[in-house]
């Protein structure tokens, strides 16, 4: 009998008291219990079982579930050792989540984080009348609120740890849930300086110099630099998503996919859901799925992007439209289903996002948007990895980002391609000048604005076409040459089809006295560069070949037209 599919429950208690589908991960509990390590950070992408996993290492451990092993974890791995049976229940936990931590002031993020801490205690009032709490104890315990100043807020944890310690005569065990959401909210709203060093004090006194504390959990999707938040933590544990560790204790494997598929008399559908969810790679493990897609498709029998349609993709977006020409020409790559090689460090700097391409790479494959295809290392032990599109999800979650670029601001670009296609030059002229008027800033409007804007709107407006017309085309770039000699060539699937080459410019005042020159220039450029041979040898009839050059001035698009004949 296949078991009903409970979607967004992050309890363990309820999740096996409703009988829903579970794969068991519960081997996470002796793996991490056996290597004993003071704390440990673990980063996975969203919806991957972090929050699931946290709640289930806290049932099995703290002192408010004692006796209801059988019930939670009977028929799981874990249960099926007499010493861990032993275990469960015998510690006092606090398990606290910042996932909710999403404010857009400095102000609002430390309030909503001494608002939990505060939630915390009122879940242990009862230490108050307990009699292991002296009378200042008990004073600074009830000016725990969310207005509290900031040496209350700083050891709350930590004073917290030393209550329930004294209360059990146990050390706490403490779990804390996506550590890095407010910092990530910090960064897009710009106070991430603030943040980071309130942050700093709490993790310093409740990780470091807590004497009352057994071992430690935290989850988050990246490993924020040591030096933002971490700098007092030389007893952290850091597993990645390249690290072999737990590599695969969060994520379904491709047997465990499979065996829920048979599960739902959905087997035959393996290939296929291979395609749109498999590609995920954590450490050595190779065929990992997201948890949240597989867990939406055994519920519907339906494909679709479930788990890149769970967030907005914001930060994402923002840095990828924002980013200079290398960034987009790798777009371009991975758009196409290609690779690419770069580094990255795994320490995602926040601060290094608007200058640093390597920074959003990092933060992109620790997002679980990028694969690692293949890892190198040089003659010094330097890593560098190829990497692509982990799935048909993500890339159906890109196509859709970028056409949001152009649709948001206008319907125009939409307009230009069917002019395009008809070879309406007044109609080309009148859309891409609306374009240009209306994106030019939006794909400029970093922290740091660039001189280039036509360039950053080039590129973006390149990868519209790829993915508007890849269906169609095989889009083509001169990638050798910077902007004002780069030319894109539409390559038709079908030769009943016509192709096109288009040359950008911008006008040089020194050799142009007019818009109407620089387009003749970039005209001539298509032909002294005989561009249309690569057309020509793949069958393509020379009067089916359509040369368009385009010339910029500020935010004024200028097209002119002619064959390659």
């Amino acid at each position: 009998m296949r078991r009903a599919v409970g979607l967004g429950i992050q309890s363990f208690e309820k999740i096996r008291q409703r009988q829903c589908f579970y794969i068991d991960k519960t081997d996470f509990i002796r793996k991490w219990w056996e290597n004993a390590d003071d704390v440990t950070l673990i980063t996975r992408p969203r919806r991957f079982g972090k929050t699931l996993s946290m709640s289930m290492l806290e049932q099995f451990l703290s002192v408010e579930y004692a006796g209801r092993g059988e019930e939670l974890f009977e028929g799981l791995t874990i249960w099926k050792e007499e010493m861990y049976r032993k275990l469960q229940g015998t510690y006092p936990v606090i398990f606290l989540s910042l996932a909710d931590v999403k404010e857009a002031s400095f102000t609002e993020a430390r309030k909503k984080i001494c608002q939990i801490i505060e939630n915390l205690y009122n879940k242990y009032d009862f230490l108050l009348d307990s009699g292991y709490l002296n009378e200042k104890e008990k004073k600074q315990y009830q000016n725990v609120s969310a207005t509290m100043e900031k040496y209350i807020a700083t050891d709350a944890l930590k004073a917290l740890s030393k209550y329930l310690s004294c209360y059990y005569g146990k050390k706490v065990i403490l779990l804390l849930d996506e550590y890095d959401t407010p910092m990530q909210e910090a960064y897009m709203y710009g106070y991430w300086d603030e943040l980071s060093e309130f942050i700093r004090g709490i993790f310093n006194s409740a990780f470091k110099t807590n004497p009352y504390l057994e071992r430690a959990v935290m989850t988050g999707i990246t490993r924020v630099s040591k030096e933002s938040i971490f700098s007092d933590l030389n007893n952290l544990t850091v597993v990645t998503t390249t690290s072999d560790l737990y590599a695969d204790d969060f994520g379904f494997t491709g047997e465990e996919v499979y065996t829920a598929l048979k599960e739902y008399g959905l087997e035959e559908q393996m290939p296929e859901v291979r395609r749109w969810y498999d590609g995920f790679t954590f450490g050595g493990k190779r065929e990992i799925y997201n948890p949240w897609s597989i867990l939406n498709y055994l519920k519907t029998g339906r494909f679709s992007a479930y788990w890149a349609n769970t967030s907005s993709n914001h930060l994402i977006n923002r840095l990828i439209r924002q980013g200079g020409r290398r960034m987009k020409l790798a777009m371009e790559d991975l758009l196409k289903g290609e690779s690419f090689h770069t580094q990255i460090d795994e320490q995602v700097v926040f601060g290094q996002l608007d200058t640093r391409e390597s920074a959003v790479w990092s933060l992109l494959l620790a997002s679980g948007y990028l694969k690692v295809v293949h890892l190198s290392r040089n003659e010094r032990g330097g890593e560098a990895y190829d990497l692509a599109l982990t799935n048909r999800e993500v890339y159906l979650m890109f196509e859709q980002m970028i056409d949001g670029w152009f649709a948001e601001h206008t319907p125009a670009y939409n307009d230009f391609i069917q002019a395009l296609e008809k070879g309406d030059l007044d109609a080309m002229n009148e859309y891409m000048n609306r374009i240009s008027l209306q994106t030019f800033s939006y794909f400029d409007t970093g922290r740091q604005p660039s001189d280039a804007e036509p360039e950053r709107f080039y590129h973006g407006f390149v990868l519209g076409l790829i993915v508007d017309l890849s269906d169609r085309y095989t889009i083509l770039s001169n990638r050798e040459s910077g902007f004002g000699r780069y030319d894109v060539m539409l390559e038709p699937l079908h030769l009943s089809d016509p192709a096109y080459i288009l040359e950008f410019k911008v006008r040089n005042p020194k050799y142009e006295k007019t818009l109407e020159e620089t387009v003749l220039n970039a005209l001539a450029q298509i032909k002294e560069k005989k561009y249309a041979l690569s057309l020509e040898a793949k069958g393509v009839p020379p009067e089916n070949i359509r040369c368009y050059g385009l010339a910029f001035e500020g935010k004024t698009v200028l097209i002119g037209q002619e064959t390659a004949l």
